[in-house]
């Protein structure tokens, strides 16, 4: 009976001591997830990782600089990393407006901002946060792509000390403040990791090398880095800082990879020991998207189906289910604002699409379609799919009316009518696969990626330009539309 007991005691030890030895695992290694500025178009997400074992602090900063896709794509690979000893403080997205546009900035250069005046925009706000998180830090790297390729020596246009692509950039190749006793080589850190990410790269001319700004010289070419985070992390809180740059004309996987291999190469420097590092670039899907109409009951409603409400029904998106769980939007065309419109209530009184995006690119649609007309008012709400017809039409606002066309046909403007392609009607395929191009138009002219979709083209602006139209005669111009690369509509526009 003793005997017994005693088993019994045993056992009840040894499973505290297990659950006290996970406990004490689960709270060596905390992470954290921060949401700034809730429910505005700025959110800012922070992810905190701390390793089993303490030790020093990287800190990751992509997407600061909107255009510059690849930072931020692998900064998200570190928020679900586990560490086994070390911390990272990881901001994969720092100004999610302008990754919604794919463009440099919005109202200012946000990577220009940390010298300390207040503009009172919201790149004022989020570079605020991000100066506390890397006074938390002991390094700083930010992900960019940069335009040609640096070369210490003049090779070409592309090719130069004027570039920024291919290096590892400080604002200085070594730091020292005698008063602190502090003695940074960035130039030897730079150097260590170029050589580790070097051994993946086969083609000797894509090598990386190491950039010093000089950014504290007087005699320095780029004085407008004195407002850049690297400068306000070396000379302000006195840690090493560096600026990854792939080329912006690689392909998009390479240069991930190239963040990546340099990511690693920082954290074996600072001694942050990674437990499963990983690369997925799986292309963006849409699952569902979950919305309340009149503030009732959510309806899941999956990828391509269509929801039937009333005109003038109230819609609002609650959530969104896709194969990635960060970097998503929804914009509801023609009603919603320029950014996200996740969580917000809009009045629909024209029928539309709601497309979900994984940062800047559309990952899959729903659309809201109206009850007909010769059927009695009802709440109830109804989700079909998609028809099967290889048909297109387009969408399109003239002078603020809508007007559905058909492929092929004309269009009759006046000098001085406002048009906007408002979206493609497609049957089963995603009208986000097409293209749709006015040639002679820019809608954006700082990112131009040939889609004209939302653009105001305002005729009596003089926006269109005289040597796209037919017969360059300035009185027809046309719209290209077209599915992987292959041209499957026209749509010509007369004056």
């Amino acid at each position: 009976m003793k005997k017994k007991v005693r088993y019994k005691i045993f056992i009840c030890l040894c499973v505290f001591y297990l659950v006290s030895i996970a406990s004490l695992c689960a709270f060596a290694q905390k992470r954290s997830f921060t949401v700034f500025f809730e429910g505005e178009d700025n959110e800012l997400y922070v992810y905190k990782v701390n390793g089993t074992d303490p030790g020093k602090t990287l800190m990751i900063i992509g997407g600061i600089q909107g255009d510059e896709v690849a930072g931020f794509l692998a900064a998200d690979r570190y928020a679900d990393i586990s560490l086994k000893k070390g911390n990272l403080i990881v901001v994969p997205r720092a100004n999610f407006p302008s990754i919604l546009k794919r463009e440099r900035k919005i109202n200012e250069d946000m990577n220009r901002k940390f010298s300390g005046a207040d503009a009172g925009n919201y790149e004022t706000k989020v570079v605020k946060v991000l100066k506390k998180l890397i006074q938390e830090s002991d390094c700083l790297l930010n992900l960019h792509e940069g335009s040609g390729i640096f070369s210490e020596k003049w090779e070409g246009p592309m090719r130069n000390p004027k570039r920024f692509g291919q290096s590892i950039i400080a604002d200085t190749a070594f730091f020292e403040d005698k008063k602190l006793g502090i003695k940074i080589d960035l130039e030897a850190m730079a150097n260590n990791v170029i050589k580790e990410v070097n051994k993946h790269i086969t083609n000797s001319e894509y090598f990386f090398h190491f950039n010093n700004h000089g950014t504290a010289q007087s005699d320095t070419k780029h004085k407008e880095q004195r407002g850049s985070a690297t400068y306000y992390a070396l000379y302000q809180c006195k840690i090493p800082a560096f600026g990854v740059e792939s080329a912006k004309t690689l392909p998009l996987e390479q240069k991930v990879k190239q963040h990546i291999y340099a990511i690693n190469g920082f954290m074996n420097l600072m001694g942050v020991i990674p437990e499963t590092p990983g690369i997925d670039l799986k292309k963006p899907e849409l699952q569902y998207i979950i919305i309340s109409v009149n503030d009732s009951v959510p309806v899941v409603v999956g990828t391509m189906q269509r929801l039937k409400i009333n005109r003038g029904d109230i819609v609002e998106v609650l959530d969104i289910v896709a194969n990635y769980k960060r970097g998503l939007s929804v914009d509801i065309i023609g009603v919603g604002s320029d950014y996200n419109d996740m969580k917000k209530k809009f009045v629909i009184n024209e029928e539309t699409r709601i497309i979900a995006k994984k940062d800047c690119y559309a990952c899959g649609s729903i659309f809201l379609d109206f009850h007909p007309k010769d059927v009695v008012e009802t709440s109830k709400l109804s989700v079909s799919d998609s028809k099967k017809t290889a048909e297109l039409k387009y969408k399109l606002k003239v002078n603020g009316r809508i007007r559905i066309v058909d492929n092929y046909s004309h269009v009759k403007l006046k000098r001085g009518d406002k048009l906007v392609i408002l979206d493609l009607i497609s049957g089963n395929i995603d009208p986000s696969e097409y293209v749709v191009n006015f040639k002679g138009f820019v809608g954006n002219r700082r990112n131009n990626t040939g889609e004209d979709r939302g653009y105001l083209v305002d005729t009596a602006k003089n926006v269109l330009m005289r040597k796209y139209s037919i017969n360059k005669q300035n009185k027809h111009y046309y719209i290209v539309t077209s599915l992987n690369d292959k041209e499957v509509g026209k749509l010509f526009i007369d004056f």
